[in-house]
């Protein structure tokens, strides 16, 4: 935990030291067909603004944010070499500005390119990108491009930098109007910069968030970690358990806080440090989720393994960790856009289609323990387990309400044009996530009593003690019985144990 904790506070003193920013690189990308023009999108980030500069130049001004292009080149086939072409376009604008670009004639269908009627009234020039100036900067949108001479096989854009001076989404496009140049391939980079670094605008605030989250998971792990030590005799294997989740907690916020950390200082995402922070977090759910129906299952408390059961457990935890894990592949390494929620529908549906089996299978299994606890009169493991299900309950509310609202969130966000807010949404499953957690430490939490708590031995143990603690003991510190309750687990010493070992033997050949 040292070691966490030092990685932590380097990470925290990191500066930018390259002059570098978010660097959307294009490899031999082709353009595609859209209406009556041909598109490649460049990239999307939400930029906030900086203070005008009448001598601005990006390499200059650190300060300042601003969209670099360098080495645009366009190449076209051979076969195509032969004639002039019309121009290719790069079209930077903020999304508020987005029906600003293109237009229709008499009403009729919207149109990216100048069509003939349009040209006859004069609005445009035919072949020309249709666009009209911002409300806001007649100097926006920016549209400026380059033509094919006749025999060239390529075309580059004049390497520029423009500076933003308004916050907000921008978009950049490259357009062509030119059927000839269908095959058009586009190679080259721009560069995004924010004032304060190189992260994306939506991701920025992901950044603190996690150096925040970090520090969480490093108080809760001195918490937990001492009392381990402190009961290092006592320790259960279901307290193992929630010992590697804190560990795998604090691993993957630390790799989170370095991916963006690095990313902010070189415009460069690190994918190994990405792949990695995706594996912690996906193997932290995945065992999050199997303590939870561990413990629902009464693993530990009146049962002393999970019988049948084990191996259905360990296939519901593979299968989920594979789907979650393939999904926030896709979602995270590589990406540098300000794209919110774009990952592939059948990647989201497996892991909502999982994680509703496991809260059935959760609450169906508690169900049962509360029986069985009832049955045996545990009382003060009834309360344990239900202030658990409360716990569980809440969060469920609480989750599908946040659901709800992100649906909502995204249906209204179609352009992303709240993007300054968006970060809320993945930070709000992470503190859902750490509050049960401390729930399930508050109540788990190693004690001198701890190995008393658990189950010990069959149900058929002839042995006074066993009796004794089997129905006077709990996984926390027991607090004073009541008179009326004290009455209520004498009578229930008298009971027959024969008749609780048939039922767990009747329960193990159904399982």
């Amino acid at each position: 935990m040292s070691l966490h904790l030092l990685l932590l506070l380097s990470l925290l003193s990191l500066t930018p030291s390259l002059l570098q920013a978010s660097v959307h690189e294009y490899r031999s990308e082709r353009f595609m067909s859209k209406g009556n023009a041909f598109v490649f999108h460049g990239g999307s980030e939400g930029i906030y603004s900086s203070s005008p500069s009448d001598n601005f130049t990006s390499d200059s001004d650190s300060l300042s944010s601003f969209i670099r292009f360098e080495k645009i080149t366009f190449r076209r086939p051979e076969e195509a070499s032969n004639t002039s072409s019309l121009p290719i376009h790069a079209v930077l604008f903020e999304v508020e500005d987005r029906e600003n670009i293109g237009g229709s004639a008499y009403g009729g269908q919207r149109a990216v390119c100048c069509t003939s009627d349009l040209a006859k009234l004069g609005v445009c020039s035919h072949g020309e990108i249709i666009h009209h100036p911002s409300s806001k900067d007649s100097s926006w949108p920016q549209v400026f491009g380059v033509s094919f001479l006749e025999n060239d096989l390529s075309a580059t854009l004049l390497t520029r930098s423009i500076q933003i001076t308004r916050t907000g989404m921008y978009n950049l496009y490259f357009i062509h109007c030119d059927p000839a140049l269908k095959d058009l391939v586009v190679e080259g980079k721009t560069i995004w910069k924010n004032p304060g670094g190189y992260l994306p605008g939506r991701m920025a605030p992901l950044m603190y968030f996690h150096g925040f989250m970090s520090l969480a998971f490093v108080l809760l792990g001195v918490f937990w970690f001492s009392q381990c030590a402190r009961f290092w005799r006592e320790v259960l294997p279901l307290q193992n358990c929630v010992t590697l989740v804190i560990t795998l907690g604090m691993c993957e916020m630390a790799l989170w806080y370095f991916d963006y950390a690095e990313f902010n200082e070189t415009g460069v995402r690190p994918t190994v440090i990405t792949v990695w922070a995706v594996t912690f977090g996906s193997i932290k759910r995945t065992c999050a989720r199997l303590i939870i129906l561990m413990v629902s299952m009464g693993y530990g408390v009146v049962r002393p393994t999970l019988g049948g059961f084990t191996s259905k457990v360990i296939m519901l935890g593979v299968t989920f960790f594979a789907a979650s894990e393939t999904l926030e592949l896709l979602e995270n390494v590589g990406a540098v856009s300000d794209f919110s929620g774009k990952a592939r529908l059948f990647l989201v549906l497996p892991v909502a289609v999982l994680d509703a089996f496991f809260i059935i299978w959760i609450f169906k299994s508690l169900s049962a323990t509360f029986k069985k606890l009832q049955t045996r009169r545990l009382l003060v493991k009834l309360d344990v387990y239900r202030k658990f299900t409360n716990a569980l309950a809440v969060a469920i509310l609480v989750s599908v309400g946040w659901i709800c609202y992100e649906l909502y969130f995204k249906s209204k966000d179609v352009y992303n044009e709240h993007w300054q807010n968006a970060w809320i949404i993945p930070a709000f499953w992470q503190l859902l996530s750490f509050s049960l957690l401390i729930v399930i430490c508050s109540l788990w939490a190693p004690s001198q009593n701890s190995t008393r708590y658990a189950f010990s031995g069959s149900s058929g143990d002839s042995s006074g003690e066993f009796e004794k603690d089997d129905y006077t003991l709990t996984l926390i510190k027991p607090s004073p019985v009541p008179s009326h309750e004290a009455k209520s687990l004498s009578e229930a010493r008298s009971l027959p144990d024969q008749e609780d070992a048939e039922e767990d033997l009747e329960e193990d050949k159904r399982e």
